[in-house]
């Protein structure tokens, strides 16, 4: 009696069975974004920040070369620009082993110009004009070897300059890509969940039926067992004629 009379301990009870309020049905969706914003801040924050610069080379064809035919070369030696022969010339200049400056060195040529982009990436400024401009003579210095039996010769059209500002995104651009990407994939989690609970309400639902065709199948035997009405009626009068 004093424990029921007691409101505290009722309160405690009734709170212990009570317990918390259920989470709504779209949590993962702020929980996903707010993971991808952390892991996307900490990753631009930590992340050294990268630079790029880039130099441009040109094919100018001879005096007695079509300029196709020097649109065609710049093809041909933006895919040399990266080979172990030119990186070999431009290595001690850039300061770097030619296995390193493989990663960092990225050369793109355009279909319609005879025209060379290298790009020289680094950790600073400096290093990547450096990078840049010694893969651009070395490139230059490697293909005019051969300018007389080509007929094209490569010519250095802008050099590299350090850039001010890094390559790499900041940390707050990390940081909306993280949320954007956590956003995506609570929305998918959410998108998942609704297909398991029909399959499982669906397979309950079977269940129960089945259940309930079970309990219907002894009532319904045992009212087929059962004689009809015109039948009883007449054997009753049968017997009473009898």
């Amino acid at each position: 009696m004093a424990d029921s009379a007691d409101p505290k301990k009722s309160d405690h009870r009734s709170g212990r069975k009570r317990g918390l309020p259920p989470l709504p049905a779209w949590w993962p969706l702020p929980a996903c974004a707010l993971l991808g914003l952390a892991a996307g801040g900490v990753y631009g924050v930590v992340r050294a920040p990268e630079y790029a610069a880039t130099g441009y080379v040109v094919a100018v064809p001879n005096e007695t070369t079509e300029p196709a035919t020097a649109q065609g070369f710049a093809q041909a030696y933006g895919r040399i620009a990266t080979s172990s022969s030119t990186l070999a010339y431009a290595q001690p200049r850039a300061g770097v082993s030619a296995s390193r400056l493989r990663t960092q060195v990225m050369v793109e040529t355009s279909p319609d110009s005879p025209m060379i982009a290298i790009t020289g990436t680094s950790r600073s400024a400096s290093g990547a004009a450096d990078i840049a401009n010694a893969v651009a003579d070395a490139l230059t210095l490697t293909s005019n070897q051969a300018a007389k039996n080509t007929g094209v010769q490569l010519l250095l059209f802008s050099q590299a300059v350090a850039p001010s500002e890094p390559a790499s995104p900041s940390a707050s651009i990390s940081a909306a890509v993280g949320l954007c990407a956590g956003g995506l994939l609570g929305g998918l989690w959410l998108l998942a969940r609704p297909a398991r609970r029909r399959s499982g309400v669906q397979g309950s639902a079977t269940q129960t039926s089945g259940a309930q065709a079970e309990e219907a199948r002894p009532a319904v035997e045992e009212y087929a067992s059962l004689p009809a009405q015109g039948e009883h009626s007449e054997t009753k009068e049968k017997e009473s004629v009898r």
